[in-house]
Order: structure tokens, then sequence, then C-alpha cells
């Protein structure tokens, strides 16, 4: 069973991971973002049919897992991963790597949390066929919304966020209309963090695996301290279940954060029943021309040139061993 979760990050999935990788026979391991990363390089790599090609992309593939910055300690083989690849695709690669993590860990299946699968889901679903489980995780927009304006990492303005997550929440709708019902479940942060037992029993019915209570013990795992450890963006998940975690927006939103984000993203937060506050009862959604969005691109640009250079030391020196083989891969390929 090859289980994808997907949505948008800020959604509460390291906490669903840890809890999903206290399960006996699923091995959900911090996600070096594969297909996310690779995607926009395959074009560099040329023909995958070459197998001098692929075995570029095999090697690049397993070098970023190998720096990923919660280490999976499993020692990959390029041949093995080679042989396992049922064709010459990321995806495959992808699928490879995940089948010896789990192979490793002794467990018969896998997560993926890399929410921004939601991406790729055509392909996901061309390969992995009937094999594929695909957990959709959503929590109210305006939350993800204020933990990405206060996060290391993502957009840094109400509408590009509320864009972002519109759209991750369309694809990942369709998903659910396009996949047997067997293969796809939709599960709220909020219910998630309010009903932490049922709602995991509800997931491991799903799953057709047993319940376990070690599950809601996820913050005193190895896996969590290993998390925590290597960035002050996982610190919580050494925290039992925050319950209270919701509605934030209310507080930390200004009200044109919020008019922004509910303009771009109300249909999302309409089809998953959240009521929206200001757009259409306080204040008409607001529609921005190619002025203002250019404007907004800027401001964007420099709140995220601000939040990297204020990250904590410790957060870039995990970080920076992806980052400086993803540019050694550009600069090669540019080369090529």
């Amino acid at each position: 069973m090859k289980i994808f979760m997907i949505g948008t990050q800020r959604s509460g999935s390291n906490l669903l991971r840890l809890m999903v990788n206290q399960a006996p026979s699923i091995a959900a391991p911090h996600p070096p973002h594969i297909l996310e990363r690779f995607a926009p390089l395959l074009p560099s790599y040329g023909d995958l049919r070459d197998e001098a090609a692929f075995a570029r992309l095999v090697d690049d593939v397993v070098r970023l897992v190998e720096l990923n910055p919660v280490s999976w300690g499993v020692a990959f083989d390029r041949v093995d991963i080679r042989r396992r690849c049922r064709d010459n695709s990321l995806v495959a690669v992808f699928g490879a790597v995940m089948d010896r993590m789990a192979e490793a860990y002794g467990k018969p299946d896998w997560m993926c949390k890399s929410l921004a699968n939601v991406h790729f889901l055509p392909e996901i679903e061309r390969y992995f066929g009937a094999d594929a489980r695909y957990l959709y995780l959503y929590r109210d927009g305006r939350d993800v919304c204020l933990s990405f304006l206060k996060a290391v990492v993502g957009e840094k303005t109400a509408f590009h966020v509320g864009r972002q997550w519109n759209l991750e929440q369309q694809l990942a709708l369709a998903c659910g209309r396009r996949v047997p019902s067997s293969q796809y479940l939709a599960l709220s942060y909020e219910e998630l963090t309010c009903n932490p037992e049922s709602t995991l029993q509800l997931l491991c019915r799903w799953l057709g695996i047993d319940f376990h209570p070690t599950m809601l013990e996820f913050h005193a795992s190895e896996e969590a301290s290993k998390t925590a450890a290597s960035g002050k963006l996982w610190e919580n998940v050494k925290k039992p279940v925050m319950s209270s975690n919701t509605r934030k927006w209310l507080k930390g939103m200004s009200c044109d954060q919020v008019i922004d984000f509910e303009s771009v993203a109300g249909p999302s937060l309409a089809e998953l029943d959240y009521e929206l506050v200001l757009v259409g009862k306080h204040a008409a959604a607001r529609h921005h021309d190619a002025e203002a969005t250019a404007a907004l691109e800027l401001e964007n640009r420099r709140l995220k040139a601000t939040v990297k250079a204020s990250m904590p030391p410790e957060d870039l020196a995990a970080r920076q061993p992806q980052e400086d083989l993803l540019a050694a891969i550009r600069s090669r390929l540019v080369l090529a």
C-alpha cells in the first residue's frame, strides 16, 4: 500500500505523519520532496530512455534523500534502485526509493507526507494505480496562511498563500471525484486535533489496519525527537496534540489580509464548509489589476528575502546540504 498525503503545508501533516509512523505496518519518514524538487529539472536531463541520463537522475535523487535534514538512516544501492523502477520516470525512482526505505524499516507499506504531490497526481495515478491511497488533509486556509506568514518557508502575503491554497484544495478535491472512494479519504486538521482518537480510528479502518494507542503518543517517539531537532519549523512535534491550535487567524491576521485571502480562496473555503467572515458580508471581494498584482509580487519577494536573512543558523545549516546539491545539479545541467 502506497499512501500519499495531499493538500497544503502547514496543515498538520507532520503531526499526522508521526501518528501514522507509529503503526507497525507503515513507514512514514520525513520527506525530501522528490517530485516537487526534481520535476522542474527533468527537461535538462534529456531523454530518460537513455540509460546514462536515467542513471544520473537516480543518483541525484538518492543523494537528495541521503542529505535529508531528518535522516532516514537507510543505505541505498543505486543499481538496486534502478532495478526496482518499472519504467524510466521520476515517479518510478521516487517509488523505488520509498520501497527500499520501507523495506529497511521492516514495514510492508509506506506513506509520503509531501503535500506538494497534489501537483503530480496524474503521474502518480498512472504509475501506482490501485496500490495508491490518497489521504487529503485540510485545514482552515486562514490558519494555514497565518502559519506561512510566520514560517521560514512558503509565500509571504495573504494573496499569494490564498491563491496557492485554493489551487491545491481544488486539485485534492478533484482527486476525490476521480479515483475510487476506497482509495481516497479526506480528514480535517480541526477534527484530528479536537478528536484525535476517533479520527485515527477512522483512518485505520480506511487503511485496513488496527488502531494502536501509541499513535497518540507520537510526540514521545524517536522520529519526533529527530524531526524537532532538525529545525524550528518542526519544534511542535514534540508536544502532544494541541486541541486549541485553531482559529488563531482571527487575532493574528489583519482585516486586509483576511480580505485578500478570502477573495482568492473563497471557493475552497466554502466547499470545505469554512465560513467566510469578511468577504461577502462586510467587504467585497478584492480583484487585483496587473499593477496591484505586480506590487504584491515585489512585496512577496522582499518578505521572503527578509525571512531567509533572519533564519536561525541551525535551520540554515540543516537545509544547506540539499540546497547546495540542487544548485550543483542545476549548474551541471545548464553546462551540459
